[in-house]
This record gives C-alpha cells, sequence and structure tokens, in this order.
C-alpha cells in the first residue's frame, strides 16, 4: 500500500523538502543547503540522503513510498534529464537515473516553474481547474503551463518560458536570456522599477515615489493612495502583461490565469490593470477566462513535486 510520496523543490541556495500523504496532506517540511560548489555535484546525493534520513526517522517502509517529484530550476525533458542548470552550475544531468540509484524510488522530475504550477493546480489557486496558465511574478517572470491536469514540457522541456516572450522593441539593454525587450524587463518586480524610474525621470511632476526606495511594493502602495504618476506606471505594466497573457490564452486556451511571486502580494488591484488590457486584446472565445492570486507561497514546488508522483 502506498501511503507518503515526497515532494522536492531544488533552489539556488536551499532544497525545500516535503513528506506528503497520497491523500495531498502535508506531514513534514524541512530545506537543506544547497551545495552548489564542485559542479553541483553534492546536490542529489545530499537531497538522497534527507530522504532516506526522514524514512528512517519516520520508521516507514519503503514498499509504503509511491516515489519522489523534484523540480530543479532548468529544462527537464521527458525523461526527466536536465540539459542545463545555471544557478546550481550542473551541466546535463540525468536526474530520474541518479536520483533512483541514490533512492531506490521511483522519481519524476520537472522543471520548478511547471512543477510550482502543478502544486497551484492540485491544492493552490488554481483548484477546480484543468487547463492552467501560471505566471510568476518575481525578480524576473516565471511561467508554468498545465494542459488537462498534466504539466506541458515541451519538446525540449523548455515551454513555460513566458517572461522571454518580446513585448518592446525599444528596449536595447539585454534581458538575462541575451535577448532585449522580454516581458520579464517590463512585468517583474524589477521591470516594475524600470518603468517607474522611466516615469520619475520624464518630469517633476510630485509622487509619493520620489520620497525613497522604488520597489514593485512601493509603487502599487502609492497606486492604492491614487498617486497619479505610479497609476501611470501601473498601467503600462498592465499594458504590457494583459496584451502577453491575451496571446498566451490564444494559443494555450487555458480556463484560469494564476498570478503568484512577490507582486503578487499586491493583491487583487492587479487585475484592474491587466484584465481590462487582456480583455482588449483576447480572441473573442478567451474573454471569460479566471484570473486568480497563487495561495501556495514558496511551498508551491513541494507540492507540485508531490502531485507529479501521484
Amino acid at each position: 500500500m502506498k501511503n507518503y510520496c515526497f515532494g522536492i523543490d531544488v533552489g539556488g541556495t536551499t532544497v525545500k523538502c516535503g513528506l506528503f500523504s497520497t491523500v495531498g496532506e502535508v506531514l513534514d517540511k524541512w530545506e537543506i543547503p544547497s551545495r552548489t560548489e564542485d559542479g553541483g555535484k553534492n546536490i542529489l546525493p545530499d537531497v538522497a540522503e534527507a530522504i532516506l534520513s526522514k524514512i528512517q526517522e519516520r520508521g516507514l517502509d519503503k514498499e509504503e513510498i509511491a516515489g519522489v517529484g523534484i523540480g530543479v530550476p532548468g529544462p527537464v525533458d521527458d525523461d526527466g534529464v536536465i540539459a542545463c542548470a545555471v544557478n546550481l552550475h550542473w551541466g546535463r544531468i540525468d536526474i530520474v537515473k541518479e536520483m533512483e540509484a541514490l533512492t531506490g524510488l521511483m522519481v519524476k522530475a520537472g522543471n520548478d516553474a511547471n512543477v510550482a504550477a502543478l502544486g497551484e493546480l492540485w491544492k493552490g489557486g488554481g483548484m477546480g481547474y484543468h487547463n492552467m496558465v501560471m505566471l510568476t511574478l518575481g525578480t524576473g517572470v516565471g511561467g508554468g503551463i498545465i494542459v488537462n491536469d498534466r504539466i506541458f514540457a515541451g519538446s525540449q522541456g523548455a515551454a513555460g518560458e513566458l517572461g522571454h516572450v518580446h513585448v518592446e522593441d525599444a528596449i536595447t539593454d539585454p534581458c538575462n536570456c541575451g535577448n532585449c525587450g522580454c516581458l520579464e524587463q517590463v512585468a517583474s518586480a524589477t521591470g516594475i522599477v524600470r518603468l517607474a524610474r522611466e516615469e520619475l525621470e520624464a518630469s517633476d511632476e510630485p509622487s509619493l515615489l520620489r520620497d525613497g526606495e522604488v520597489s514593485a511594493k512601493t509603487v502599487f502602495d502609492a497606486v492604492k493612495q491614487g498617486d497619479p504618476l505610479a497609476i501611470r506606471v501601473a498601467e503600462r505594466f498592465g499594458a504590457y502583461l494583459g496584451k502577453a497573457m491575451a496571446s498566451f490564452a490564444a494559443v494555450l486556451d487555458p480556463e484560469v490565469f494564476v498570478i503568484g511571486g512577490g507582486v503578487s502580494k499586491a493583491g487583487s488591484i492587479l487585475y484592474d490593470y491587466i484584465k481590462k488590457n487582456y480583455l482588449h486584446y483576447a480572441f473573442p472565445t478567451a474573454r471569460n477566462v479566471a484570473f486568480k492570486l497563487a495561495k501556495l507561497g514558496n511551498d508551491a514546488g513541494i507540492y507540485g513535486a508531490a502531485k507529479m508522483v501521484l
């Protein structure tokens, strides 16, 4: 009888670990450091040791474990092979093969953003839906695509790189991906700061944003107080993101968009600026899509990793 599974979310600094029941209850959560030195060669052995130690600590039998799901920051193909993970200093690694050898358990692997999206569909903002696009608005813009309850990873595991859709010809400085004018450069937390600085430099107009730190949070705090300059920043942000999301919907036809990441902490006010632009550009049959905020926060990855197994 399979009663348990593990969900693992590998990040550049820490590895988040979760022990779950097969009905989706998280029974234990803990973290270990990501040892990225020496080409990250210690990461998977450390994860395996953490899993095996937890099995021993809990007095479990391996026969009770359905398997291990693991999300990693990079493109993962259907066989569980990652081509590279820059933040972990990995080259090409067969994650499934290595982890199964280290643990003696069945393993499934996926890109961390896609895995987090699956977590939100299962137990978060996307509950009750089957086709979802998740956008994570943080330092960058991440994406995850779920089609008929399953991760859509694409031919090379790189589907869902939504932050690197081109949206602005006028931007000539490169994005982290090497291209210019990516959605990430105008709709992430750092992108919102970019837009705010452009507005601040364009005039001497009084604004709450002139009084201190400029961040995505201070921009939307100022928006909530009716600051005209901050509202213009929000309008530009919403235009870029809403138009891009309309394009995503034309291709993917989701039932719901789930928005997560640090920027989502601004709350439902985001919808005011995104949705009107989305509706203006959306294909008619896509105009009834739902908009939801992510609910699982930093735990989305471990939930989604566990769900991959189940």
